[in-house]
This record gives structure tokens, C-alpha cells and sequence, in this order.
């Protein structure tokens, strides 16, 4: 803890954002491998949306928010996102696909989108949904001629920048795309992937590979990047009672690549932090035992609330956020704060706890209730 949050003995309670960050991403590696058992939470996220990211640099930070259109712009965009984290007191920043493919890298899929007007609040215009049907690969014909990224040729700027421009005590995690059975839906459509599963299973193994080899061709390049902790990788395998393809399917095709990709981590002594969303419980053990995940991210109340999986899972695997969206985004501050410290009370002892959100910081979450959210983290036990 910062000495500066004493004053006559007495801790005072810490308000964001912070004016004299301390951030030890050692200490939050140590955290999730078990080694330490802290008295407070550290944070952790998977997303801050741009929107909230914008508004807390404008209006908490005094900073001027910029779409990067070239290099420079790129810059100050990317220094927005490192000081957003810094002064909300994270140990670390992840790097994402959305935020390096904006600032001119990452792994860029062309798909088919379903785009509709934003209602949130705090908007930068249209929402946009997966598509469900027919994707752009039906055939062998479309897959030969799909504009495939390659690993090889992503420009690594954005990585090598925020890992050059971080404050001392900070980390990274990066991610260059969605995960591997996101991507292949988003490529095939999930109507598209269940029929080509049974009428052209060679075709979906294929697209499988192609995407999978993608994946771990970047985490071997970014190997050695000052201050990378490791690798935090999402892929949304279930809804709401089940996995959306079948946990045979996913044993197949999907599983195998994550337990390369961390392989790759763990060799080099970095960490795989996995995002999941939905119900999946039915390959839970593959994620602890096959892909050896070192923490699990995304927990819905509605699906298992996260103090439910901390007790049946928190000695094996480290668990991440936990505090339910729709919670976040609906409730009153006294509801928010007493929600927080239950979920706290839960899953802080044992250690191997980290406080965030359920599943991201969405844009129609309230900037304040994510305030509160993280305030209650840095408060606790003081």
C-alpha cells in the first residue's frame, strides 16, 4: 500500500482517479499463481470500452480524447488508454484486438456484421451483432480466395509502444483478435458452421487450423516484449444453459489451440488468462486440466455467480471480475457498494481473486457505478 493513503495512523479512503498510482504487476501475477494471498483485490478488466475510456479521460483526467487516424494520433490514443489504467489504479493494461486493430495492428477479419442504431447513453454510433446465419465462407472456393491475415506480416506497433510507454510498476496482457471458435463463426455463420460441420467437416477443420495456427503465430512474436505478463485471450464458448457447440466439438477443434497458446505462455514464464462467456461448465475440467488456463473471466449471476465458482473452483484456477453487467449498469450506489463487499466477502479469502466486472466495462455501464465498483476494491479491508 502507498504511504501517502496514511495520515495519523489512519488509512483515509482512497477516491478516483488516483493521483499517485502504485501498480505492481508482479505482485497481480503473483496474486493469480497463487503465490501471494492479498488483504485487497487487485483489479482486473478484459474491456474498458472506448466510450467510457473517453469520457473519464475528458471529464476525470483532463485530457483530450482523439480517434487515431495516423501515427501520431495513434500515439496520443494509446497514451490515453495507459493513463485511463494508471490512474484507476490497475496493475497492468490489456492490449486487445478492438484497441490494436484501431491503433493499425492486431489480426483483422473481414465478416459479415449485423450493425443497428446505439442507444446507449455514451455512444459513438452503431452497435454491432455477429451473424447468425450464412457467413462469407461456404465452400473451399470462398475459403481459397478469403483475405486471410497472417500473423507474420501484423504490424506490432501498438504492443511495442504501450510496452515501451508504461509507468514504472506496470504491465501488459495482449490479445490480437477474438478467439478461435468467434472468429470461425463469425467466418462461417453459426447456421453456417452446424450444417458444415456434418456436410463438410474438412472444410471446418480447415478453417479451424488457419485460424488457430493465426492466434499462436502472434503470441510466438510478441515473446520478449518489455513488461508483458502474459497473454489474455478471450473466446465465448456458451449462452445461458449450455455451450453453444458441443463439448466434443470443442475437444476437436478448439480446446487443442488454446493449450498451445499457453504452452507458448507458460514456457516462457508468462501467464494465459482465458474469457469465456456462458455456461460452461461441461468443459470446465478441460480448461483447468487440458488447456491449464491460470485464470477463468466472465461470470453472469443468472448462469453461476462468481462466489459460487470461487468455492468449486478458486484452489485450481484463479478467478477474474465477477461483478454482474447488469448489476453494474442498474443499480443505486448503495445497492452497487453492498453488492460489491457480498461478492468480496466471498472470494477474497484463499486468495487468487481479482475484482472487475462480470464481462466488460459496456458503454451503457453509468462511469460512475464503475467508479464505485473499483473505489470498493481499493477500500476494502481499510
Amino acid at each position: 500500500m502507498n504511504p501517502s493513503h496514511f495520515s495519523g495512523g489512519e488509512m483515509q479512503k482512497i477516491s478516483l482517479p488516483l493521483k499517485n498510482p502504485w501498480p505492481d504487476a508482479k505482485r497481480f501475477c503473483d496474486v493469480i499463481r497463487g503465490n501471494v494471498i492479498p488483504e485487497k483485490p487487485p483489479l482486473v478488466e478484459l474491456i474498458i470500452n472506448p466510450e467510457i475510456v473517453s469520457k473519464i479521460i475528458e471529464t476525470r483526467l483532463g485530457g483530450k480524447w482523439v480517434f487515431p487516424d495516423d501515427i501520431e494520433s495513434s500515439k496520443v490514443y494509446l497514451r490515453n488508454l495507459i493513463e485511463c489504467w494508471y490512474r484507476l489504479g490497475y496493475d497492468y493494461i490489456r492490449i486487445g484486438g478492438s484497441i490494436s486493430r484501431a491503433a493499425g495492428g492486431g489480426l483483422d477479419y473481414p465478416v459479415k456484421r449485423r450493425v443497428t442504431d446505439d442507444t446507449a447513453e455514451l455512444t459513438f454510433g452503431k452497435r454491432q451483432w455477429a451473424e447468425e446465419g450464412t457467413g462469407v465462407i461456404a465452400s473451399w472456393k470462398d475459403f481459397e480466395s478469403y483475405p486471410w491475415p497472417s500473423a507474420e506480416k501484423v504490424n506490432l506497433f501498438p504492443y511495442e509502444f504501450v510496452s515501451e510507454n508504461l509507468p514504472e510498476g506496470m504491465g501488459m496482457f495482449v490479445c490480437p483478435a477474438s478467439g478461435v471458435l468467434e472468429v470461425v463463426a463469425d467466418l462461417l455463420g453459426y447456421q453456417g458452421l452446424s450444417y458444415a460441420l456434418y456436410d463438410q467437416p474438412d472444410l471446418v477443420e480447415a478453417v479451424f487450423n488457419r485460424v488457430g495456427e493465426n492466434l499462436l503465430g502472434f503470441y510466438k512474436r510478441v515473446v520478449g516484449l518489455k513488461n508483458l505478463c502474459g497473454f489474455f485471450q478471450g473466446d465465448d464458448w456458451g449462452f445461458k444453459t449450455s455451450t453453444l457447440v458441443s463439448p466434443e466439438i470443442l475437444r476437436k477443434y478448439v480446446i487443442p489451440w488454446h493449450k498451445k497458446i499457453a504452452e507458448v505462455a507458460h514456457k516462457n514464464g508468462l501467464l494465459y488468462l482465458f474469457h469465456c462467456c456462458g455456461n460452461i461448465e461441461s468443459v470446465m475440467e478441460d480448461v483447468i486440466n487440458e488447456i491449464k488456463a491460470d485464470a477463468k473471466h466472465s461470470f453472469e449471476d443468472s448462469i453461476m455467480p462468481v462466489a459460487e465458482f470461487k468455492k468449486k473452483y478458486g484452489r485450481r484456477i484463479a478467478v477474474l471480475g465477477g461483478i454482474d453487467v447488469d448489476v453494474l449498469a442498474r443499480s443505486s450506489e448503495e445497492e452497487l457498494r453492498r453488492y460489491v463487499r457480498e461478492v468480496l466477502k466471498a472470494c477474497m479469502p484463499g486468495g487468487r481473486y481479482c475484482l472487475g466486472s462480470g464481462n466488460s466495462v459496456a458503454n451503457y455501464v453509468p462511469v460512475e457505478n464503475y467508479l464505485i465498483m473499483l473505489e470498493e476494491g481499493l477500500n476494502w479491508g481499510g
